[in-house]
């Protein structure tokens, strides 16, 4: 998979259920597993301790579960289809970790956009994104519906 392009900005009136967004690859390092564990304090063995992850019947290290997630977050920032149009996030549903991300995994974010209704009120709607960090095999390692407080495109003046 290629550098992704910039996707225009999508507001509300452009947020189409079906569409589906990819993200530029991004390799994961021990380095951002390290970084992780510095900035929450999680310091579990699986994450910090090869013999234990292997133990555990990982190949060696694995990043966190939230890692995973976050990722997704800076995936789709990288997109910059969401920078002005989403005021905020309301939460995330159905999260998964599917698989293990261990170093050295290219993965990329496949973002479809799930559904849309208005919000009570004017000049912004609720939407759901469908999240999936996904593997260079394919592999899904991360999913989860992230709903957003999505603007509706600014009034030209």
């Amino acid at each position: 998979m290629g550098e992704a392009a910039m996707t225009p900005q999508v507001w509300y009136e452009d947020f189409t259920p079906g569409t589906v967004l990819e993200s530029a690859p991004r390799t994961i390092t021990l380095a951002d597993i390290d970084a992780h564990a510095a900035l929450t304090g999680e310091r579990h063995p699986v994450h910090m301790d090869d013999a234990f992850a292997r133990a555990a019947g990982f190949r060696g290290r694995i990043a966190h579960g939230l890692f995973g997630l976050a990722l997704i977050e800076g995936l789709k920032s990288g997109l910059g289809c969401f920078e002005r149009s989403v005021a905020a996030s309301l939460g995330w549903d159905r999260v998964r970790f599917h698989a293990p991300l261990e170093p050295g995994d290219r993965v990329h974010l496949r973002l479809t956009l799930a559904e849309k209704r208005p919000a009570s009120k004017p000049g912004r709607g609720i939407a759901v994104e469908r999240a999936e960090l996904v593997k260079a095999d394919g592999t899904v390692a991360t999913s989860g519906d992230h709903t957003v407080l999505l603007l509706c495109r600014p009034v030209e003046g």
